[in-house]
């Protein structure tokens, strides 16, 4: 890497950090109807599939305490 000839003083380096522009942003477009109506849909499509996956996952999660069967191995029939 290469040096520079002339020093740098700190000072130059940390009055570029305080800088600020008084240039102002353009303001933001606000979003269209249709854009609104889509953001919610799919909002409502994504909790509609966690409630769904909830609600078909949960039984299959939970132990089967309607049969009185136990499982067994076939390996110790034979002994």
């Amino acid at each position: 890497m290469f040096r520079r000839r002339e020093p740098v003083p700190f000072a130059f380096i940390a009055e570029a950090d305080k800088f600020r522009s008084n240039v102002t942003p353009p303001p933001r477009e606000r979003p269209s109807a249709s854009q609104v109506v889509g953001r919610t849909l799919v909002g409502l499509v994504v909790a509609a599939g966690l409630a769904g996956s909830l609600l078909f996952g949960m039984p299959a999660l939970s132990p089967d305490q309607s049969t009185g069967h136990t499982q067994q191995s076939e390996a110790s029939d034979d002994r």
